[in-house]
């Protein structure tokens, strides 16, 4: 896997990077390895739902079946990746850059100290979770 810079991560494999007082939310790179082919992404609309820690975010479709990743600190969705629309496909390609999948405004900020560092986050992914890299 490839360790991002500045990246928090949850266990349920979204990643988080602080940008002033808002976040960039994605898919970790162990995301795509296990969920090939991502043809769809659906995304929320800004600005329409505030969402719990934990709760639905978003939905990634593949031929092999969808996943949901889900908000890792409370806020609300204030853009969405739209170049995902037309190449979902920048998920898998490059997961913690043009894959990105919205901005957030989290209720607190602080709230992102509590998620995993990369080290933190690689110890608990499964033993296999290398054997496409």
């Amino acid at each position: 896997m490839t360790e991002p810079a500045d990246a928090r991560f949850t266990p349920t494999h979204e990643w988080v990077r602080v940008e002033g007082d808002t976040l960039i939310v994605g898919a970790s790179d162990y995301v795509p390895h296990h969920l090939s082919d991502i043809i769809h992404v659906e995304l929320p609309e800004p600005d329409d739902h505030h969402f719990e820690e934990g709760e639905e975010l978003l939905v990634l479709e593949s031929l092999e079946g969808a996943i949901d990743l889900h908000a890792p600190v409370a806020g609300t969705v204030i853009d969405v990746n739209h170049a995902l629309h037309h190449k979902p496909e920048l998920v898998s390609e490059d997961p913690y850059g043009a894959g990105w999948l919205l901005h957030m405004q989290p209720d607190n900020i602080k709230d992102v100290e509590h998620l995993m560092d990369y080290h933190e986050y690689e110890v608990g992914l499964p033993p296999d979770h290398d054997e496409h890299d």
